[in-house]
């Protein structure tokens, strides 16, 4: 099974994540199929592929619960931005 899921990168006590596509049971850290966004929760800079992701979707790929809510977050921004 496909998931979407996060991916630390980034130096030590400074940590940035990849948001990757990835199979359930490979490594964090691991290789993956591709990536469709970036989080730094310092900054707090959400960035999503919003094409790639949606595909990922439709092709039966499950977000983990915290990419969940981060696009919930990311796409909620987008349409405050665009309503300006």
């Amino acid at each position: 099974m496909l998931k979407i899921k996060l991916t630390r990168v980034g130096k030590k006590n400074q940590p940035a994540y990849r948001i990757v596509v990835n199979e359930r049971r490979d490594k964090r850290d691991g290789k993956y199929l591709e990536q469709v966004g970036f989080y730094n929760p310092i900054t707090k800079e959400v960035r999503f592929d919003d094409n790639l992701y949606q595909a990922w979707i439709e092709k039966g790929a499950q977000p983990t619960l915290t990419v969940a809510n981060l696009y919930k977050k990311f796409s909620g921004e987008n349409q405050k931005k665009s309503a300006k």
